[in-house]
């Protein structure tokens, strides 16, 4: 600390404020910004590339096979004889079979 401390100046500490304020908005976004925008972009790159047959989960933790694609809509097979109508957006990921 006693670095940045100067004798008659003043102008040093307030350099050393910019630095560490600019390195810590680096660090945000690097480490938080910038992995969510490419999990956003995967995301929507899932959702446009959906079809006929896929298996999916819910961010419920609904399971289904996706048996027809709408506007903003996937209708979801869960059982033989149910079917449900999801959001597209709540869909969370492909399932491996």
């Amino acid at each position: 600390m006693n670095l940045f401390l100067t004798a008659g100046g003043g102008g040093a500490p307030l350099m050393g404020n910019f630095l560490f304020l600019g390195l810590m908005v680096v660090v945000f976004f690097f480490f938080i910004i910038r992995p969510q925008q490419k999990r956003a972009k995967e995301h929507k790159a899932l959702l446009s590339n959906l079809s006929k047959g896929d298996k999916v989960v819910t961010s419920g933790g609904i399971l289904g096979t996706v048996v027809g694609l709408k506007e903003g809509i996937a209708v979801l097979r869960i059982d033989e004889n149910t079917k449900i109508e999801v959001v597209r957006d709540n869909i969370s990921g492909k399932v491996e079979a």
